[in-house]
């Protein structure tokens, strides 16, 4: 029944090297049976403006956990979009995949108190209306690769969810998603460069793609090159506190244990024993801290595309203010609409299936609104 997924989307070569994400030749069509499926925060600007940055992603973060537990751990394409996710499945795992979109929407709105709306559009309906969905791998570390779309399709389904089509409705109260390996026990990642800029470029309506393509392909070279910018991730790793901002969370995702105070006590405990192994860099029979924090650096995400380019940068003032420039100019020759949004700190949110294996993911947004928050300017500069 897995066959579908492991047969296309798993026979995608991975590409390294971020600068080649632009190239055509490196997306392959999903099959027209397949399935898409997006999720995004009702009004995720209200919770952020109270503050509320960890549940947001939290909410994200547990789209693609939840449904990655429900195909036993099979490698299907997603993307974070720090408020949302978007991914899609084959038709062997299309039900599953509802299933745990229907737990999830529940599970956000019981227990971090917002709205998840969820949607799952064919492919075929997506090319019916005259976009498509294309997507290739990238692999920021030889521990893994997550998946990079184009094709305007997950933008087309995005657009079609907030009118209200395709949507999947929450499950029962009281359904919980198994949530297993989602946590988010680092603390915040100051800016060690000056700032943290979250980046959000999309295409204008009617861009030449060769011109859009330019643009982006400047951007990412202009990073890359310069050593004013980076990954928000430490060398060393994120900081470690005790006890963690997001035990809260991290308790309430646990789907057994008992009443919420029990759940919350066991992990609280079990946060204790991982902050003295982390600190005292005790190795723990196969476990090494030293090797896992390093993964976690190689694995965070903290660049993609998804219809539009999306970066998390640590960098300097005067680059967060010459890559606007670029950008500026771009958004009047009409070719482009973008956010930045700048803030001092990043923040990871982890999905850690098992600690033993190094394709572990930990999501990268801005600690102060991040994503979101680069799409409300988005939003304002376009109106």
């Amino acid at each position: 029944m897995a066959g579908g997924s492991e047969i296309f989307y798993g026979g995608i070569p991975v590409f390294r090297g971020f600068a080649r994400l632009m190239d055509p030749a490196l997306y392959a069509p999903l099959p027209d049976d397949w399935t898409v499926g997006v999720a995004d925060i009702v009004e995720s600007t209200k919770a952020i403006a109270a503050q509320r940055y960890k549940a947001v992603n939290m909410a994200g973060a547990a789209v693609v956990a939840s449904v990655t537990n429900a195909l036993d751990g099979r490698e299907f394409p997603f993307v974070f979009g720090g408020d949302g996710a978007s991914f899609a499945v084959a038709p062997a795992d299309l039900e599953r995949a509802r299933e745990a979109l229907a737990a999830t929407a529940r599970w956000v709105r019981d227990d971090l108190d917002l709205v998840l709306r969820v949607a799952l559009m064919p492919v075929s309906a997506i090319r019916a209306a005259g976009a498509d969905v294309r997507v290739a791998r990238f692999g920021p570390s030889a521990n893994l690769s997550y998946a990079m779309f184009t094709g305007g399709g997950l933008a087309y389904a995005d657009a079609a969810m907030k009118r209200g089509e395709f949507a999947v409705d929450p499950a029962p109260s009281g359904t919980q998603p198994d949530l297993s390996g989602l946590s988010c026990r680092f603390e915040v990642m100051p800016s060690a460069r000056g700032v943290i800029l979250s980046v959000l470029v999309l295409p204008a309506r009617g861009a030449d793609p060769a011109s859009f393509r330019k643009v982006i392909e400047d951007i990412v070279v202009r990073v890359e090159k310069s050593p004013d910018a980076g990954r928000p991730v430490p060398p060393g790793g994120p900081p470690l506190r005790f006890p963690p901002q997001g035990i809260e969370y991290e308790a309430r995702a646990k789907r057994f244990g008992g009443p919420l105070a029990m759940r919350r006590a066991a992990v609280l405990g079990f946060a204790l024993w991982a902050f003295v192994v982390f600190r005292l860099g005790l190795k723990v029979g196969k476990f090494a801290p030293k090797l896992y924090l390093q993964q976690v650096v190689e694995n965070s995400d903290f660049r993609k595309f998804d219809d539009g380019l999306r970066m998390i940068l640590d960098c300097t003032p005067e680059l967060a203010a010459e890559l606007e420039q670029r950008l500026v100019a771009a958004a009047a020759q009409g070719i482009v609409r973008y956010g930045l949004y700048e803030q001092d700190a990043a923040m990871m949110t982890c999905f850690t299936p098992s600690v033993m294996r190094a394709d572990h993911v930990h999501f990268i947004d801005g600690a102060r609104g991040g994503y979101a928050s680069a799409a409300t300017v988005l939003k304002a500069r376009a109106a």
